[in-house]
């Protein structure tokens, strides 16, 4: 995977890391992911965004650079990942929701459960994150160079099986076209409105 790639808005990488595979390597052994779900949040213009406040320490690594990974835990329960991108010192990432297993998965079902069934073992962020056993010890971890959890090129995803729709689970901007998956994709996850989203005003 090339820097270049991911040094752009978030909402034009997200559908670029379809079909991407995402490796972490612990000392349990190794599990990789293919990404079949991505979600765009561009910083501080993004009302949905963890940057949207501006810099804090909880989201530093989300303001760049590039190619680096932003984790951080949901609603206290579950480590959730993102691949950085755009330009260092703006905030801008790509949550990663759901793939399919392609390296390890034992070990992933050893993680998630004997009775999960193969497409739910990392469908939403949340599993996601348990299957290839990401933890906040990652946050700020180099995709591309690194390697303990490493972000690279999988097999190429036609134009017409990406879809678009709204964001997942979000109160605010929750409308906005930013969640990109795989048609069809048993290990994508289902749409559902946050109880707390608005409609806009005007509606």
């Amino acid at each position: 995977m090339n820097v270049g790639l991911l040094a752009h808005p978030a909402e034009e990488v997200a559908p670029r890391l379809l079909g991407s595979v995402l490796t972490c390597r612990t000392p349990d052994g190794t599990v990789s992911i293919a990404i079949t779900e991505t979600e765009a949040y561009s910083g501080t213009a993004d009302p949905a965004s963890h940057a949207y406040r501006g810099r804090t320490p909880r989201n530093a690594a989300m303001f760049g650079p590039a190619g680096h990974l932003y984790v951080y835990r949901s609603h206290g329960l579950h480590w959730c990942a993102n691949v950085v991108t755009g330009t260092d010192g703006i905030a801008s990432a790509v949550l990663i929701r759901a793939g399919r297993v392609i390296e390890g998965e034992d070990l992933a079902r050893e993680r998630r459960g004997e009775k999960v069934e193969s497409p739910r073992l990392a469908r939403g962020p949340g599993n996601f994150c348990q299957a290839l056993g990401i933890t906040a010890e990652h946050n700020g971890a180099d995709l591309l160079r690194g390697t303990s959890v490493v972000l690279s090129e999988g097999e190429p995803v036609p134009a017409a099986r990406i879809q678009v729709g709204p964001r997942v689970g979000v109160s605010k901007a929750h409308d906005w076209q930013h969640r990109f998956y795989l048609a069809a994709d048993p290990t994508v996850s289902a749409y559902r409105l946050s109880p707390r989203a608005k409609p806009p005003a005007g509606a």
